[in-house]
C-alpha cells in the first residue's frame, strides 16, 4: 500500500502544477492571448500560432528547450534543437528565400522612386538605436533592438544572432512579429494624423507594364550592387534575391514552388515554435523586455511617420501625383503595410486603387532593414 501511495505521490508532483511558477502563469495567459488574437482576430494568424503555442510549451515544460549540458542524459529538448538553427542564422535567411519567390517586385522596378520611400521608413531604426544606448543597453543590444522598427521579424533574430545578442532574442522576435501582426491598428491613426483627407484621396497614375528582362536583371543587379557596398547583407539580401530570380526567371519553377510554399511553411513552423519557446518567464518578464517592447513600438512609429512626411514632401514635389499614404509601406511588413495603404485609401475615397503602388515602398522597405542590419554588422563585427 505504502508503494501504491509514494506511486501515486510521485506523479502527482511530477505534474506541473508544482513546478510553475507566478511567471509561467502570466506567460500562459499572454500566450492565451496571442492564440485569441491570431485565430479569433485573425492577425498574422500563420506567425503567431506558432509563436503563441512555443510560449504555451515552455512555461508548462521548460525542460523542452533545455540544453544538452544542462540535461542528465546529454539530450536537448526538441526545441532547444528548433531553436539552434535561429541561433545560427539559418532559419531566417531561408525565410527571405521563401520571400523573394513569393514577391513581385515589379511595381518597385516601374516606379524606382519608391526606394526612397523604403528608405524613409528605415528611419525608425536609427531613433530606436539611440534611444536604446540612452536606456542603458549596450551598442550591440541596442542595434539588435532597433531593427524591430523595420517590421521583420527574421531580420532581428538574424541580426540578434549575429551581435551574439540570443539572450534578447525572444523578447525582441516577439516585439518585432507583434508588431509586424498589429500593422492594420497601429498605422492607420499615425497615417490619417499626418496626411489631409484632399492628400488620401489622391488617385495616383497606373504604373507602367514591366518586361520580364527586367524583372531578371533585377535581382542579379541588386544582389551585385548592395552585396559588394555591403558584403555583410548577402545572407538576406542573396537569399531574397535568389527566391525571387527562381519566380522570375520561368526555368526553375519546381523550386519557386517549393520556395514559395513547403519550404516557406515548414521553417514558419521550425522558427515560430522556437521563437514562441524562448519566452520562459525568467528569460522574458523582466524590465529590458518591457524597455524592448517600448522601443519596438516608438521605432515602428517613427518609422511609418517618415515615410508618410517624405511620401508628403514627394507629393508637393510631383505636383500631386504622389498619395502620401504609400509612404508607410515603406516598412517590410509584406504584403500587410501595402493593404493597409489601400485600406486607409479606399476609406476616403473607394475608387481609389493604392495596392499595387503600395508594394514599390513595401518590397523597398524589405532590402532597406537588410542594408540597416548589414550595416550594423559592418559597425560592430
Amino acid at each position: 500500500m505504502d508503494y501504491v501511495l509514494d506511486t501515486l505521490s510521485n506523479l502527482i508532483h511530477q505534474t506541473a502544477f508544482f513546478n510553475l511558477t507566478w511567471g509561467n502563469y502570466v506567460m500562459i495567459l499572454v500566450a492565451c492571448v496571442f492564440l485569441y488574437l491570431a485565430i479569433k482576430k485573425q492577425y498574422e494568424p500563420l506567425l503567431l500560432v506558432p509563436i503563441a503555442f512555443g510560449m504555451l510549451l515552455v512555461n508548462i515544460y521548460p525542460d523542452i528547450m533545455i540544453t544538452p549540458e544542462e540535461a542528465e542524459n546529454g539530450v536537448g529538448g526538441l526545441l532547444h534543437y528548433f531553436y539552434l538553427l535561429d541561433e545560427w542564422s539559418i532559419l531566417p535567411s531561408l525565410i527571405f528565400l521563401g520571400v523573394g519567390a513569393m514577391t513581385d517586385f515589379g511595381p518597385l522596378i516601374a516606379n524606382p522612386k519608391s526606394f526612397l520611400l523604403g528608405a524613409a521608413a528605415q528611419f525608425g531604426i536609427y531613433i530606436a538605436y539611440f534611444l536604446a544606448i540612452f536606456l542603458g543597453f549596450n551598442d550591440k543590444a541596442a542595434a539588435a533592438i532597433s531593427i524591430i522598427g523595420g517590421a521583420d521579424g527574421p531580420t532581428s533574430i538574424f541580426l540578434a544572432g549575429k551581435l551574439g545578442q540570443t539572450g534578447l532574442m525572444g523578447p525582441i522576435a516577439v516585439a518585432a512579429y507583434s508588431y509586424m501582426s498589429l500593422v492594420p491598428i497601429i498605422q492607420p491613426p499615425i497615417m490619417k494624423l499626418l496626411t489631409t483627407e484632399k492628400e488620401r484621396k489622391i488617385k495616383m497614375e497606373q504604373l507602367r507594364p514591366v518586361t520580364k528582362l527586367e524583372k531578371i536583371l533585377f535581382p542579379i543587379i541588386v544582389t551585385i550592387v548592395v552585396c559588394l557596398i555591403l558584403p555583410t547583407t548577402a545572407p538576406l539580401v542573396g537569399m531574397l534575391m535568389l527566391g525571387n530570380l527562381f519566380r522570375e526567371s520561368g526555368v526553375v519553377k519546381q523550386l519557386t514552388e517549393t520556395a514559395s510554399n513547403a519550404l516557406m511553411y515548414i521553417v514558419v513552423i521550425l522558427l515560430g515554435t522556437s521563437v514562441g519557446a524562448s519566452t520562459s518567464a525568467e528569460a522574458f518578464l523582466n524590465w529590458d523586455t518591457i524597455k524592448i517592447v517600448f522601443l519596438g513600438l516608438v521605432a515602428f512609429a517613427c518609422g511609418t511617420a517618415a515615410g508618410v512626411l517624405i511620401g508628403k514632401i514627394m507629393c508637393k514635389a510631383t505636383g500631386g501625383k504622389i498619395n502620401p499614404l504609400i509612404g508607410s509601406a515603406g516598412v517590410s511588413a509584406v504584403p500587410m503595410a501595402a493593404r493597409v495603404s489601400q485600406k486607409v485609401g479606399s476609406e476616403a475615397d473607394p475608387t481609389n486603387f493604392l495596392l499595387m503602388h503600395a508594394m514599390g515602398p513595401n518590397v523597398a522597405g524589405v532590402i532597406g532593414t537588410a542594408v540597416a542590419a548589414g550595416t550594423f554588422m559592418a559597425i560592430f563585427l
